[in-house]
């Protein structure tokens, strides 16, 4: 089984709260998710007691922000890899020229994949970052460098609130689902060519349980990723439908999410198996560019409440990045 390289920290147990910071300040921005930290150079190698203090921050905020923090290629991947392995920056669609643990996010990137008319509903876009893998990564880390005057914000949900927050019936009935996950047009859309083929050169597919635990707080988080998650095993199509749409428009719900407003060298850090996000749409309809940067970290295979972990269907486990796992 892959491992997670994305440690808790070693300060304190699973069950118990962190510790009040001492070396850095963290302002929460929501009730539920999101907080700003202030006090610490990214680019700077982190004092081991920092160290210890994000990870328990982005554990308890599930996505934390950073400002002012010009970072360039190499600095990004020297912070990444102070937290776990950094793999290629994305395993379908590539990565920066020279740099292959960076996933270019820019204004365009999703031009020339798919045709047609998207049929746009609440939680169009929202999405938790490479699902399709049996191991989707730990933790992403975006960095701002091409930022328009306005518009562009992303907005991060809390899929362990969400989790809580169903009926007592429903979680029962949704812990003990799987769900497939792959990489398709939107619904409404046509594939290119282009998109197909880079999809058969690295075939996705899995099926992971529709609640995972994560290991290091024995939290239970609705596991699903509205642009990925397909269809839940065992289900009539019809059921499978109306079940994922009451999912997907419960995730999405505004109490349990954070809109974080980008400013260039603004930094954006969460863990990825806690969250789903949604990229702007509004961008599309201005003329600024925009242009970000990613890295992900290796995650584990996630595992149910049953104890039974991710399957998968098709496709190989997304690994730490080396010369030789490049696609």
């Amino acid at each position: 089984m892959v491992t997670s390289t994305f440690q808790k920290p070693t300060s304190r147990s699973s069950n118990t709260p962190a510790a009040t910071p001492h070396s850095i300040a963290v302002h929460p921005l929501t009730g539920h998710i999101g907080a700003e930290i202030e006090g610490v150079n990214l680019k700077e190698p982190l004092h081991p007691i920092v160290l210890e203090e994000l990870k328990a921050a982005l554990l308890k905020w599930k996505v934390v922000f950073f400002r002012d923090q010009p970072l360039s290629h190499e600095e990004h991947v020297a912070f990444a890899k102070a937290f776990g392995e950094p793999t290629v920056g994305h395993p379908v669609f590539g990565f920066v020229e020279g740099y292959p643990q960076i996933y270019s996010v820019a204004r365009d990137r999703l031009k020339g994949r798919a045709e047609g008319e998207q049929v746009i509903r609440p939680w169009t876009g929202f999405h938790t970052d490479v699902t399709a893998a049996v191991n989707p990564p730990a933790a992403s880390i975006l960095r701002g460098v091409i930022v328009p005057p306005y518009g562009g914000d992303t907005i991060w949900t809390n899929l362990a609130e969400a989790y809580k927050t169903l009926s007592a019936p429903l979680r029962s009935f949704v812990d003990t689902l799987r769900g497939v996950h792959s990489f398709r047009a939107p619904e409404g859309q046509t594939a290119t060519a282009d998109f197909i083929e880079k999809n058969k050169r690295r075939p996705l597919i899995s099926e992971h349980p529709l609640v995972r635990v994560i290991p290091e707080t024995g939290e239970r988080v609705l596991f699903v990723s509205p642009s990925f998650l397909k269809s839940i095993s065992g289900l009539s199509p019809r059921e499978s439908q109306h079940l994922l749409e009451l999912l997907f428009e419960h995730v999405s719900r505004p109490e349990f999410t954070v809109r974080f407003r980008w400013h260039a060298n603004s930094i954006a850090f969460w863990d990825n198996r806690t969250t789903s996000h949604l990229a702007p749409r509004d961008i599309f309809s201005l003329e600024f560019d925009r242009q970000l940067y990613r890295i992900t970290l290796r995650g584990e295979v996630p595992v149910g409440v049953d104890g039974k972990p991710s399957t998968s269907i098709e496709g190989d486990p997304v690994d730490a990045y080396s010369p030789e796992n490049v696609h």
